[in-house]
């Protein structure tokens, strides 16, 4: 409710009040701050201590002093599973040691499209076979369970990635209710245009394929397929000959031999990014390329 929206009576009142509050401060020769664990700035100290941290070497960009002020500055995307937040570091006082990340805080179990999660979680599993029933037959335990298991999956998917050498965002820490990773944008806090949002030139579209061909390859020789990729997921960088792309949003992760529907997802994240291409005007096989996959894929057995 903004200050406006106030009755006179209660703005009279708190007027008041803030009287009284200046008076006492005035006449208390050691009055002293009524929270002093309260960060100098910002909205919450660095979440960085208690969570789990990203793999190392860290980028130099990464701050993990405790004495770090943190804000957050807005919602980026919303999401059926997760929303994904700007959200600042800083040290204050150091004004080279000032980053902005990425926040996604995944929906609670009451809020989730748990009817999704079945075909993307086949061939995941937890040691106790109690809470594999839970999970299977979605009782409340079992939601909390897939809940947990989708953010830390993300993050352990991101952290094998990024030491692999793919182009994902960097996974900079996991704590009960948030992951932090690398924030893909300008420094102004302008986030990476999707695929689908951009209209790359000719001359640049061989490269980008190029590149995402590149990373599923590499990603399928792991074992694994995005399992939803599409121009929505991947983010462009750059123009030109410095176009970079960055792949995101994994926690449905599919293992292509495990999971017996494995192979069905690879096939549609192949036609999904091969139909993208050929609509602007660079013709992908999606056949050749699912073929390419699947041999990549397989030849690790």
């Amino acid at each position: 409710m903004s200050f406006n929206a106030f009755h006179d009576d209660d703005e009279v009142r708190t007027s008041r009040l803030n009287d009284r509050r200046l008076s006492a401060l005035e006449s208390e020769p050691y009055a002293v701050d009524s929270q002093p664990d309260g960060p100098p700035e910002g909205e919450r100290w660095s979440s960085w201590d208690g969570a789990t941290h990203g793999p190392k070497p860290r980028p130099d960009w990464v701050i993990t002093d405790l004495g770090a002020v943190e804000s957050d500055l807005g919602v980026l995307k919303t999401g059926k599973e997760a929303d994904v937040h700007l959200v600042r570091r800083w040290l204050p006082g150091v004004p080279e040691r000032d980053v902005l990340m990425a926040g996604k805080r995944y929906r609670s179990s009451k809020h989730r499209m748990f009817h999704r999660d079945a075909g993307y979680l086949e061939g995941r599993r937890v040691r106790k076979s109690r809470e594999n029933r839970a999970m299977r037959t979605r009782t409340a335990y079992g939601k909390e369970l897939i809940s947990g298991l989708w953010a830390f999956a993300e993050f352990e998917t991101l952290v094998r990635l990024w030491e692999a050498g793919l182009p994902v965002p960097y996974p900079v820490q996991l704590s009960e209710d948030e992951m932090l990773m690398e924030f893909i944008g300008a420094p102004d806090g302008s986030a990476a245009p999707r695929l689908s949002q951009t209209r790359p030139g000719s001359e640049v579209l061989p490269l980008l394929f190029e590149q995402l061909r590149e990373a599923m390859v590499h990603l399928a020789e792991l074992g694994w397929a995005h399992g939803d990729l599409s121009p929505y997921n991947v983010l462009l960088e750059g123009e030109g000959d410095a176009s970079r792309l960055v792949i995101i949003d994994w926690p449905q992760i599919v293992d292509v031999i495990g999971n017996p529907h494995g192979p069905e997802f690879l096939e549609r994240d192949a036609h999904n990014m091969a139909q993208w291409f050929t609509r602007r005007g660079y013709a992908v096989d999606d056949g050749l390329l699912f073929g390419d996959l699947m041999a990549a894929a397989t030849s690790r057995w």
